[in-house]
C-alpha cells in the first residue's frame, strides 16, 4: 500500500518528535502492508508551522530515507506537504516554497475546519486554474462538508480529489466524521484513504486494518483503488481513476 498523508518527518510539526520515532512509525506502517509513504508536514499555517521548502526540510527527508535504509526496512519515503491554503499560497507554490506530492501536479491541501464554503471553493478554483489537481485532505472533517451532503460531489465535479482519513472510518474523530466518510465510500466519492498518522502511539500509520475493513464492507477492488492504485498514480504524476 501507499500512504499519501503521514506526519513522519521528525521535528517539523505535531507529528514525529525524533528520527527514532519516525523509524518506529515506519515499522508500524510496514507491518500493516505499506511500502511507500508520502511524508506531509504541515506547511503554511499562519502563526504555526510554516515548513517552507528549504535545505533544512529537504535534509530531513534525505536523513530519514538514509536511516530507513540503514535499518533494513523495505520502505521508502517521498516528499510532500500538507499545505494550508492561506495567504499567498499560490505564489509560494509557484516559487517552490510549497511542494506538491513528489513534484507532481497533485498538492495535498487543507483548510480551517470552519472555513466558509465559498472561500474554500474560490481557493480550489484558483489552484485548478493554475493546472494543479488538488487533493483535499480529510474533507469529512470540514464543517461545510458536514452541513452539505452534496459537497463531496461538488468538489469532485470541480476536478478536485478527496482523501479520507483512516481515523474517520474507524470512528476516531467522532460520529459525524464517521458518517460522512462512510457516506462518501457508499457513493464512491473517495479517491484515497490515508493514515494522517502523527505518532507511533496514537493515530498510527498502520493501514492493514482499514484495507481489510473496506474490502469486507465495500469491495477489495475499491480498497485497492483507494490505498494502492490511485496513490501510485499520484506518485508517478499520472491520471487517477474513479470507482
Amino acid at each position: 500500500m501507499i500512504d499519501i498523508h503521514c506526519h513522519l518527518i521528525f521535528g517539523a510539526d505535531d507529528g514525529s518528535d525524533s528520527i527514532g520515532e519516525s523509524l518506529e512509525m515506519a515499522g508500524i506502517a510496514l507491518r500493516g502492508g505499506t511500502r511507500y509513504i508520502v511524508a506531509t508536514p504541515h506547511s503554511n499555517i499562519p502563526d504555526s508551522y510554516s515548513n517552507y521548502w528549504d535545505e533544512t526540510l529537504r535534509k530531513k527527508f534525505v536523513d530519514l530515507n538514509a536511516a530507513l535504509k540503514e535499518s533494513g526496512m523495505k520502505i521508502k519515503v517521498y516528499p510532500g506537504q500538507e499545505i494550508f491554503c492561506a495567504g499567498d499560497f499560490e505564489e509560494l507554490l509557484k516559487k517552490g516554497l510549497l511542494r506538491t506530492i513528489n513534484g507532481s501536479r497533485y498538492p495535498l491541501v487543507e483548510f480551517d475546519f470552519y472555513e466558509d464554503s465559498r472561500s474554500v471553493y474560490s481557493k480550489l478554483s484558483r489552484l485548478l486554474s493554475m493546472g494543479y489537481t488538488p487533493i483535499i485532505a480529510h474533507p469529512e472533517r470540514y464543517a461545510f462538508v458536514s452541513e452539505d451532503e452534496y459537497a463531496p460531489e461538488k468538489l469532485r465535479r470541480m476536478g478536485c480529489l478527496l482523501q479520507i482519513n483512516k481515523g474517520s472510518l474507524t470512528g476516531y474523530f467522532g460520529r459525524g466524521c464517521y458518517e460522512v466518510s462512510h457516506r462518501m465510500l457508499d457513493r464512491h466519492l473517495a479517491d484515497f484513504v490515508a493514515s494522517d498518522a502523527h505518532s507511533p502511539y496514537m493515530r498510527t500509520p498502520f493501514l492493514g486494518d482499514v484495507h481489510e475493513m473496506i474490502s469486507e464492507e465495500y469491495s477489495a477492488d475499491y480498497a485497492h483503488l483507494l490505498l494502492e492504485s490511485n496513490p501510485l498514480a499520484v506518485l508517478n504524476n499520472k491520471k487517477t481513476d474513479h470507482f
